[in-house]
């Protein structure tokens, strides 16, 4: 809640003022409501303090501090919690009393504010002067203990004048007060609140450094499951993202990222799924005043619950709320409120993440760069001054205890060791502190075997005069190589991540806004940040530009190149009343819209929270490499031992001849080398990135083709659909009925008929109906037929006209059809169960056409009135042109297609006659198409499900794979697995024929990360060196790790050279 500062009197301090000036008592306003003012009413409440409390140690300790702070003037309330050593304040600002303190010439010199004295000459303030009898009014604005703005009415003319000061009173009260009692105290940052906090879940998302391999990964999963308030979290290595739901009146994120931090970790917050939040870079704040000025206008501004700013990064984050105040009226209010001072931006979380892995990489680049400064100088004196007399003569210049060359071998490996290589032994000690292993563990085990060793061989040749040899350069080349592994490994995860930022590049910077009068008129237009467009929002188009927003044409017309986000190259037209898919591009006339859906709602924000769901998910086949993971460094440590030792026994036993024995050396150091080789070339690394990175690359392809993929779980099943079935309407066809024929069985005349049948399906909101309207209008006034979404409005319209009969009692039997009553008459619409079941018998010849339209592919629709069949209607729903060449691809894949529909059984096995389909159920209720779906599933084999309705929802969310076109409804795409953006059944070949290329490159990837293994770690042992006289140096071996990583990462990149199939080939036609 907001602070309120109430009854706050300006008075003069006996001895303190001048007694010749006539000073009237100012009192602070409750509010401060000024015709174009961005300063909100300050509401009543308490405010809040946090304070780290260092040097308590027991309850005697809490219980000081407590009677400490309630001393304090206007604090009302304090706890102290011993074991996190914090203290909760809560105090009044009303309580609290604000004095002159000196007074000169008609000039401020000083006030008091509480036990607060602030010299405004020395306080970097804006003086201003009150004159002597001329002062009528004088209003104070004051952010609890920080005077900001002071408005006076001199001679009938308003003049604002801003007044501040360095540091916070009550802070400073506070703290005093707990170092007087003989603590340490540190005010903690926390956000200025008000309001409650949001109820219900957040999922959050965190980026995560230092993580290398599956064994991270699983750490950090644990320890954040761990966390109270926390119900799930997923945390994915290729991305260095972790995505977290968590309750915000448990938990917040700030105790997430120290959670991360605390497990070893470098943590930072991205962003959440809260809708009523906006992170805004400001400039402008140069001083102390300009924060007190910021937050003053924050405070008081009616609809912001929350707002932290950093003064280092100049960020800005408000939470709102968004039924009282919208993203740009805070960011207007700011700059309005501060005079034009404060200039703020908008940050787009995607930006901050890609500049994030940009520095990373940077970062990398650095450390290997330096690394390989160094270890340079370190490998020539070892292989290439000892060739050049003049270099080998200094560098056997003994200098005290040890020769010159030593001496540098010795500095330079050590900054390598220690300065660059900290980040080793950092990320060693924070997984063996949450009781894991990883490849940092390894290479800080072999460099430091190595490092100390050679320091140890120098120490004791200088004590015993018998020199050994060094191998100070196997230590900085292995971590130089390290780092190489690193940083191209760096990069070639990024080049993972470029289908989010393609996808996000779509959206524009900018939008033109048209503003409007109260009466709609046209008044001006302005550039405005595209992230604060507001539902409702009237925007301009031009040629050649990106949609800034989802909305609807309002004026103009053009074509829209909706590849970028559909897949589909043809431009698609646009007019009055089309919709419109922001990130598209307008190719022709200027346009006009009104934007529908903005930030998450927005077509492009959801295919981005798409991809970016599918590529944190984790596929079933990542549960072999978690495995492989949490045992893999401890069995190579112990590989390592064993090798270890049984070159040194054996050498000490006599099972191998001394001339195997480097120059100078002895067996613990023969024995040594080879131990250190196992550890630094095993790679964990590659097992674990191997998952990941494919399943990142093949959902951006995904997307890139029009086919969102939803997961990695969803993207391993699809490999093995075994069925595929098809929604017919809709799906198989166009979903476009047409009345084909009209045949009248009574005395009835044609036109009476159609509109009788027309007057009945007028209030239906049902496919069949609109076009048995379409069919009629056109047939009585020889009109086009309109556009389906206007049909009904239209016949309503006609209705007033007289040409339609009015209908009473309209009721919607579903899977049946309708009934109504027209002139006292019952009228039945609908197909034999209607009619069979309201007792009206179909004669033969009447049945004989049925059968007749519906072999032909037809719906057959019965007509009644009174009782009475007086005709039929045949509609007809024609197929997707790629619909049978669909099914036979399919086929030839290996996969079954089946067809379910609730239409008769005639029509059914018409349509799958025409198209190929063998499988067919027909006349399947919305619920029993769920059953279906179970029916196939019941051999274990896994089934796809294909529809657009809100009917086939059941069925997609039964299925193992629910595919929704992307035409459909928004509850079908929400049960569905695979979202087909372009409408087209070819997208059904590409989603499954991805994910087995997708899988193939996984098992690709696994072979070669366990076949190196397998075979390199015998090769490091010394498998080969009695018998070839092969041995891998230990720097040799670190390269060969470091780029092992970094192959199974570029082969995951090759998806993205991935075509869709054609057709032409799987049904393997020749094209001449």
């Amino acid at each position: 809640m907001a602070p309120s500062i109430r009854d706050l009197q300006l008075t003069q301090v006996n001895g303190s003022a001048r007694s010749d000036i006539d000073m009237e008592d100012v009192r602070l306003l409750d509010s401060y409501d000024e015709s174009g003012d961005n300063l909100m009413r300050i509401e009543e409440g308490m405010s809040r303090i946090q304070v780290r409390v260092t040097g308590m140690t027991c309850a005697a300790c809490s219980n000081s501090v407590e009677g400490a702070l309630r001393a304090v003037n206007g604090v009302v309330k304090a706890s102290v919690a011993l074991l996190q050593n914090k203290a909760d304040v809560f105090y009044d600002p009303n309580l609290v009393k604000v004095s002159l303190v000196d007074y000169d010439n008609g000039l401020v010199l000083a006030f008091e504010i509480g036990a607060l004295c602030v010299d405004v000459k020395s306080s970097s303030a804006i003086m201003f002067s009150i004159r002597q009898k001329k002062v009528t009014c004088v209003r104070l604005l004051v952010h609890p203990y920080k005077l900001l703005l002071m408005e006076t009415n001199v001679l009938n003319s308003q003049t604002r004048h801003l007044v501040g000061w360095d540091g916070r009173a009550m802070e400073e009260d506070i703290k005093n007060a707990i170092e007087d009692a003989g603590f340490e105290a540190e005010i903690l940052t926390e956000p200025s609140t008000s309001g409650q906090k949001p109820l219900g879940t957040l999922m959050g998302q965190f980026t995560i450094g230092g993580m290398t391999c599956a064994a991270c990964v699983n750490s950090v999963e644990g320890i954040l499951r761990d966390l109270p308030g926390v119900k799930k979290a997923v945390v994915a290595l290729a991305t260095s993202l972790g995505e977290v739901e968590y309750d915000p009146t448990v938990i917040s994120k700030e105790d997430i990222v120290n959670a991360i931090e605390d497990a070893g970790f470098e943590g930072s917050f991205v962003r959440s799924s809260e809708q009523d939040k906006i992170v805004l870079r400001v400039t402008g704040v140069l001083i102390e005043l300009d924060v007190h000025i910021l937050e003053g206008i924050l405070v008081n501004f009616k609809g912001v619950r929350q707002f932290r700013f950093d003064r280092i990064s100049g960020e800005l984050e408000v939470l709102f709320d968004p039924e009282v105040v919208h993203s740009r009226s805070i960011v207007e209010g700011i700059e309005a409120g501060s005079l034009g001072k404060f200039k703020l931006h908008v940050m787009n979380p995607y930006a901050r993440m890609t500049s994030r892995d940009v520095e990373e990489t940077s970062h990398m680049f650095q450390l290997f760069t330096s690394s390989l400064f160094l270890s340079i100088p370190v490998f020539l004196i070892q292989v290439i001054c000892p060739h050049i007399p003049l270099l080998d003569a200094l560098i056997l210049w003994r200098c005290g205890p040890f020769l010159m060359g030593d001496w540098l071998k010795w500095v330079l490996v050590s900054v390598v060791q220690f300065v660059i290589g900290k980040r080793f032994y950092i990320a060693a000690g924070r997984a063996l502190r949450n009781g894991s292993t990883n490849m940092d563990v390894l290479v800080a085990l072999g460099t430091s075997a190595s490092y100390f060793y050679s320091v140890g061989a120098l120490l004791y040749g200088a004590l015993t005069g018998f020199w050994s040899p060094t191998y100070f350069e196997t230590s900085s080349m292995l971590i130089t190589f390290v780092l190489l592994g690193k940083y191209l490994e760096s990069l070639a995860k990024g080049k993972t991540s470029d289908a989010i930022k393609k996808l996000v590049e779509l959206a524009p910077a900018s939008a033109l806004l048209v503003v409007k009068d109260k009466g709609g008129k046209f008044i001006d237009e302005r550039e405005i940040d595209a992230l604060l467009i507001q539902p409702g929002d009237t925007l301009k188009v031009l040629p050649g530009a990106k949609l800034p927003a989802d909305g609807i044409v309002v004026w103009g017309t053009s074509y829209v190149n909706e590849s970028m986000v559909t897949g589909e190259a043809i431009p698609v037209p646009k007019e009055i009343d089309s919709s419109v898919i922001g990130g598209t591009i307008n190719l022709h006339g200027a346009l006009h819209i009104k934007a529908t859906k903005v930030g998450s709602d927005a077509v492009l924000s959801q295919i981005i929270s798409l991809v970016e769901t599918a590529q944190m998910s984790k596929a079933p086949i990542q549960k072999f490499a978690d495995f492989v993971a949490s045992i893999f460094v401890p069995t190579v440590v112990a590989l390592s031992l064993l090798t270890f030792f049984g070159w040194y026994i054996g050498g000490v036993a006599g099972a191998y001849p001394e001339t195997w024995l480097p120059e100078n050396g002895n067996y613990f150091v023969f024995a040594l080398m080879f131990s250190i080789s196992v550890v630094v070339i095993a790679c964990p690394c590659a097992l674990g990135l191997a998952t990941p990175t494919a399943v990142m690359v093949a959902t951006g392809v995904g997307a890139n083709n029009g086919v969102l993929i939803k997961g990695g779980d969803a993207l391993e099943r699809a490999q093995k659909v075994r069925y595929v079935i098809f929604d017919k309407t809709g799906t198989l066809t166009q979903g476009k009925a047409t009345v084909t024929t009209a045949k009248v069985f009574s005395g009835m005349d044609r036109g009476e008929f159609l509109t009788l049948v027309a007057s009945a399906e007028a209030s239906s909101e049902h496919p069949l109906a609109r076009a048995i309207l379409e069919y009629a209008r056109h047939f009585h006034f020889l009109e086009d037929p309109s556009p389906t979404k206007n049909t009904q409005s239209q016949g309503r319209v006609s209705n007033v006209s007289g040409w339609l009969l009015d209908a009473t009692e309209f009721s919607a039997l579903p899977g049946r059809g309708i009934q109504c009553f027209i002139e006292g008459k019952r009228v039945l619409v609908g197909n034999r169960k209607l009619l069979t079941a309201s007792g009206i018998t179909i004669p033969t010849h009447v049945e004989s056409y049925l059968v007749e339209l519906e072999e032909s592919a037809q719906t057959g629709i019965l007509v009644a009135r009174d009782d009475n069949l007086i005709g039929v209607l045949g509609v007809a729903d024609p197929l997707k042109r790629e619909s049978a060449v669909v099914v036979e691809g399919l086929m030839k894949m290996g996969v079954r297609p089946v067809m379910v529909t609730g239409d008769n059984w005639r029509t059914a096995r018409a349509v799958a006659k025409e198209v190929g389909i063998q499988d067919v159920m027909a006349e399947v209720m919305p619920a029993g198409k769920a059953d279906a779906v179970r029916s196939f599933q019941r051999d274990g084999s896994i089934v796809a499900m294909v529809g657009d309705g809100i009917n086939d929802s059941p069925a997609l969310a039964a299925a193992d794979i629910g595919m929704a076109i992307g035409a459909g409804t928004d509850i079908a795409i929400e049960a569905a697995d695979y979202v087909l953006m372009r409408n087209n059944l070819e997208d059904v070949i590409t989603a499954i024929d991805l994910s087995r290329k997708t899988f193939a490159r996984i098992r690709l990837n696994y072979v070669f990360a366990m076949a190196y293994n397998v075979v390199a770690i015998p090769v490091a042992a010394g498998a080969l060196f009695p018998s070839l006289g092969i041995i891998l140096p230990p720097w040799v071996a670190g390269a060969c790790m470091a780029l092992s990583s970094v192959s199974v990462v570029c082969s995951s990149l090759l998806l993205r050279r991935y075509k869709k199939p054609r057709l032409t080939t799987i049904l393997e036609i020749t094209v001449e």
